[in-house]
């Protein structure tokens, strides 16, 4: 007996030492895939609860307020706009407590909600209300103004106009707040949501338009459920406290945090906009113990004015995307051990990554159970012609390890591709057919990502925004980075531009200054050179007072791309980059009518 629990101590040690040795990341990879599993579990046995179960049964009465406020909400509306079940509302609303009631009410009479963005205006704000189909619209007071601009177009399509007020004097819009206030607060029957189940439409979210004018993405209540569990996943629990200061309008606000809040029942903090220099003071005020982040959230942080107490605070987890590597490890060193989840998903997509482990630079890591579930794969991808490479059959080829190749996720009964409402073209443009065998059917995601040896998962670029010069691939995200270790850059925008006679794009990038620096031409210079290879570096610099960015803190390309670097029509600052004189000057109308003509070599 002694000899057998000595052999088996003798095993276990030996497993311990290999894990250890040669799957550092074992215990993390076994704790995802088991807190996926149960998650996965949970979905199936929802999509068999009759009733049909939603996140709007998830939550607990400590919620009593909300819960009866949005009982008058639907009240409120059943009798003003004589909703039903499956009538669109667009919801244009800034973040306030009122978003979260009046959705949840809309979710009561089966209403699925379009979530316009509260920046957009005119056009843009009548095309993301064209896409969805809705006949009501519900706007805040502060956002009158905007709603008045396109009303003449509204009352002429017979859409309702409601405002988030007591009163409203102008004719066709009518307040609805005192309306809301004398409704009754007692529950509603099922009955009116009866036929909504798990593959109902429950939102439109808009993507972020960094490329275009915005697409009302389909989000089922199943696609609601599954970015409710990520906060599970991250290790919130029901004692944590969330700030949530992104846009409500936008998945990352309303699915990880506001849906996946109530899932967990847990107290959240609602800020009307980001705001870097009261974000630790609101974080200590609150105990906030679990924050957002997206874009270029982090660096903002990480460029407010240092203080002596910054690591004092609660927060330890940070769930978001689109951190740069560098900042991800200033951010850290800065404000302490909190535990970065950083995460790759797009709200139309059928495919996603976390990151568990909170590796720096990781979006998240490859393993077996999340592939069988949700198959994907990485394939090259020709960044010149923009689309798939494929062989002599004309099937896709799949990148090796190490290289980057664009992520396509194979749609599934599991892992569907929904698309984007009142638009087929668009839709189309994301189904990727014959990538593996003929007849089969992907997702595109329009992202370039790479699996390292360790089955790491890094992001590289978005399609379109990496570009071709002399016949190498320029990553815009590894430029940028570079970029910003200069003392004097704030940010770093890099995109491609045409130039006549040449094929491909040659580098450019808009900066912004650090405050009360003045561009360094020198410094810049040595610093691309030093770093990047010579196809990489920016041959045209811009210097802008600030960068255009989306609603969710994304730069704008589009249009920068559109203008170029023609000094005659650009008011900005332009530089370009001198190898002779082993610097960036100013680019004056000689230079650029010697670039056009081929008289100075790119």
């Amino acid at each position: 007996m002694y000899i057998c629990f000595s052999v088996l101590a003798g095993l276990a040690l030996l497993c311990f030492f290999y894990i250890s040795a040669f799957c550092p990341y074992f215990g993390e990879d076994f704790a995802y895939i088991l807190k996926s599993i149960k998650c996965g579990i949970r979905l199936t046995k929802y999509k068999k609860i009759k009733p049909f179960y939603s996140i709007l049964d998830c939550r607990s009465y400590t919620y009593g307020e909300v819960d009866k406020q949005s009982n008058k909400v639907a009240r409120a509306l059943q009798a003003e706009a004589r909703l039903k079940e499956g009538d669109t509302v667009a919801l244009f609303l800034a973040n306030e407590p009122s978003f979260i009631w009046t959705w949840l009410g809309l979710a009561k009479l089966g209403c699925p909600a379009a979530l316009l963005n509260f920046n957009i205006r005119s056009k843009s704000l009548l095309h993301c209300f064209s896409c969805c189909g809705a006949k009501v619209i519900i706007a805040s007071s502060e956002l009158q103004d905007a709603v008045e601009e396109v009303l003449p177009t509204l009352r002429e399509r017979g859409i309702s106009v409601y405002l988030m007020s007591d009163s409203c004097s102008v004719q066709g819009i009518t307040a609805l707040s005192d309306k809301i206030s004398k409704a009754s607060d007692q529950p509603l029957s099922r009955d009116l949501r009866a036929n909504i189940h798990i593959r109902s439409t429950a939102l439109y979210i808009y993507t972020s338009g960094t490329t275009g004018l915005p697409k009302a993405a389909i989000v089922t209540h199943e696609r609601v459920w599954a970015a409710s569990f990520l906060q599970s996943i991250c290790g919130v629990t029901a004692e944590d406290i969330f700030y949530i200061n992104l846009p409500l309008y936008h998945s990352a606000g309303f699915l990880i945090g506001m849906t996946g809040a109530i899932e967990r029942g847990i107290t959240i903090v609602l800020k009307r906009k980001f705001s870097a220099s009261q974000f630790w003071d609101d974080c200590k005020k609150y105990d906030i113990t679990v924050m957002q982040h997206i874009g270029e959230t982090l660096r903002y942080l990480c460029n407010t004015p240092k203080k002596d107490d910054e690591k004092n605070h609660k927060v330890r987890i940070a769930i978001g995307n689109g951190v740069r590597t560098d900042v991800w490890s200033e951010f850290l060193h800065r404000f302490g051990d909190i535990k970065v989840r950083e995460l790759y998903a797009a709200t139309e997509g059928n495919i996603g990554f976390i990151n568990y482990t909170s590796k720096i630079g990781a979006v998240g890591r490859v393993n077996f159970v999340h592939r069988f579930f949700f198959p994907y794969t990485l394939i090259k991808f020709d960044i010149e012609k923009e689309e798939p490479v494929r062989d002599s059959q004309g099937l896709c080829i799949q990148a090796a390890v190490g290289e980057t190749g664009l992520l396509v996720g194979r749609v599934t009964k599991r892992s569907p591709f929904v698309g984007y409402a009142g638009n087929k073209e668009q839709t189309e443009k994301k189904r990727l057919r014959d990538v593996l065998k003929k007849g089969d059917l992907y997702f595109n995601t329009g992202d370039l990502l790479r699996f390292d040896k360790e089955n790491f998962v890094y992001f590289q670029d978005r399609v379109g925004d990496t570009f071709r010069w002399k016949g190498e691939n320029v990553a815009t995200s590894e430029v940028a980075d570079i970029l910003t270790m200069v003392h004097c850059i704030l940010e770093a925008n890099v995109y491609g531009v045409k130039v006549e006679g040449h094929e491909g794009r040659v580098g450019m990038a808009a900066l912004t200054l650090e405050e009360g620096q003045k561009f360094d031409c020198s410094a810049t210079y040595t610093q691309v050179v030093n770093y990047l290879p010579a196809y990489a570096r920016p041959r045209f610099i811009r210097i802008q007072p600030c960068l255009e960015m989306t609603g969710t803190f994304k730069m704008k390309k589009v249009k920068l791309v559109e203008e170029g670097f023609n000094p005659a029509h650009i008011k900005d600052p332009l530089y370009f980059l001198d190898p002779e004189k082993k610097t960036y000057v100013p680019l004056t109308e000689e230079i650029y009518r010697a670039v056009v003509s081929k008289e100075v070599k790119l």
